[in-house]
């Protein structure tokens, strides 16, 4: 299963040439987990700060392919390719209004307490990550 959500480039992403400051995009990728935590899930992040856990980002590898600019409207998705006791390794790509790849890689989540302590996932977001966990062509269901 794949989660798609759409961005508009806004004026505080741009730099002065009206192009996407690359550190903007990482913020997108965290409203992009963030809002696939809320919707798919159904653990959305003030949840897990009452509960004093989180899902914080250990590893990014990001490649940028091409600008956007202000005013585009971005599709981004994001897919889940690996779920593990303490962490998920999710993939994250965005396409411009022209389905031209603006920026694709790997973000690796782990969940911790809000110490940073990582901890198992609870039992029912496990399960919904498994299920909705993309697999490889020649994996085993």
């Amino acid at each position: 299963m794949i989660y798609k959500r759409r961005i508009p480039v806004e004026f505080n992403h741009c730099d002065p040439a009206g192009i996407v400051f690359y550190p903007r995009y990482l913020e997108m990728t965290n409203s992009l987990v963030e809002n696939f935590f809320r919707e798919m899930m159904d653990y959305p992040f003030a949840r897990m700060m009452s509960e004093g856990v989180g899902t914080p980002t250990v590893k990014l590898e990001m490649e940028f392919r091409a600008p956007s600019r202000l005013g585009e409207v971005l599709d981004w998705t994001l897919t889940v390719r690996r779920v593990g006791r303490t962490s998920a390794k999710v993939r994250i790509a965005a396409h411009g209004p022209d389905a031209t790849l603006r920026l694709h890689g790997e973000v690796t989540l782990v969940f911790a307490s809000l110490t940073g302590k990582a901890q198992p996932w609870p039992d029912p977001i496990w399960s919904r990550l498994e299920t909705v966990r993309q697999r490889e062509p020649n994996e085993p269901a």
